[in-house]
């Protein structure tokens, strides 16, 4: 595996760990921080937390403190996580994005939604961000600022707004046909055109 395909990989697994805890927060509500590292082993299928996976809870909810997204209290002598209202705002955006991931079951309507966005050079590491979730959540890239998805999705763009703070820099867009579009309903398995 080469350098960058290992860099990329860690990154995920940083990603998905975080986004393990910020559920297992959410679920219990308030949670008491050396019961992470079982919740977390459950998640990723292993069977008790070692010494690797006890360390690795920690740098996770350090990670979280550190955006915001969680903050420590102190009840009777321990150590208890909970979300804050940015994190709450980031358990949305995974929440949609898990609905977004399985396509629906209900009849496509024969609109595309067209995601475009023109994000100033200054806030480079926002416009690869943006890229990077919906490539993550399964929509289709035409050209570099413009992603396409054939199921309503307005709800998770707006999230994704609120959570990068970009407003006008990205635009929503509902469009009833595109030229040539076989190969978009090919990868997305939607019915050829009639």
């Amino acid at each position: 595996m080469g350098v960058i395909e290992e860099r990329a990989r860690k990154r995920r697994r940083k990603r998905d760990l975080q986004t393990a805890a910020i559920f297992a927060i959410a679920a219990a509500g308030l949670l008491a921080t050396p019961s992470l590292a079982p919740g977390l082993a459950r998640a990723f299928g292993r069977k008790g937390p070692d010494a690797r996976l006890r360390y690795r809870a920690k740098t996770v909810l350090g990670r979280l403190r550190y955006a915001g997204e969680i903050e420590f209290i102190e009840r009777d002598g321990q150590m208890f996580a909970r979300l804050t209202k940015k994190g709450r705002s980031t358990l949305e955006l995974h929440k949609e994005k898990l609905r977004l991931a399985t396509p629906p079951k209900k009849k496509w309507d024969h609109q595309y939604r067209l995601v475009m966005f023109d994000v100033p050079e200054k806030r480079k590491k926002v416009r690869d961000r943006i890229r990077q979730e919906v490539a993550d959540t399964g929509f289709l890239r035409v050209q570099d600022s413009a992603w396409i998805y054939p199921y309503d999705c307005e709800e998770f763009i707006a999230l994704l707004k609120a959570k990068l703070h970009i407003g006008k820099d990205v635009l929503y867009a509902i469009v009833d046909s595109i030229e040539n579009d076989t190969w978009i309903r090919k990868h997305f398995g939607l019915p050829p055109p009639r």
